[in-house]
């Protein structure tokens, strides 16, 4: 099962994007031997059209056309699910074990997903009601992709 992060805008240089890599980097090593074939990001460039909703469609569009058939859509927004670790571990290991291709994790532009993402999403998830900035949710989820590979794998970098 391939993991992608779809995100809308791109990261710049720096530490978010480093910190990012390093923890795709990871999930690579740890991944390989439970399945997990690649970790990786695609990025899209925000829509520059007028209206917001106009900006969503667009934006949903890229994100739409490029998922894999079969592959699982969780989309980032602030009105999902907030699960615990071991419950999205649990998660990415059942839509693994069903022989999903890939996990997408999309994240929206500035205005958020469209109604065509949400609708399509096999989850909503939400890293609480407060706004974040995209590159910290990036990488919260870069890093909550890879604690759920250490706690699927028994590796004790996930305490409780």
């Amino acid at each position: 099962m391939r993991i992608s992060i779809f995100a809308i805008g791109r990261m710049k240089q720096g530490p978010e994007r480093e910190l990012v890599e390093r923890y795709l980097d990871r999930c690579g090593k740890s991944g390989k031997s439970l399945g997990f074939s690649r970790f990786d990001v695609r990025e899209w460039d925000e829509s520059r059209a007028a209206r917001a909703e106009e900006r969503k469609a667009e934006e949903a569009r890229h994100i739409l056309t490029a998922l894999t058939p079969g592959a699982v859509l969780v989309a980032l927004d602030e009105r999902g699910r907030s699960p615990s670790s071991p419950d999205f571990a649990e998660r990415l290991g059942a839509w693994r074990d069903a022989g999903r291709p890939e996990a997408v994790y999309a994240i929206g532009g500035p205005d958020g997903h469209g109604d065509d993402i949400r609708a399509r999403a096999d989850l909503v998830l939400s890293f609480g009601a407060m706004t974040w900035p995209h590159q910290l949710v990036r990488l919260m989820l870069a890093e909550q992709i890879y604690r759920a590979t250490t706690i699927l794998s028994g590796h004790p970098y996930h305490r409780v």
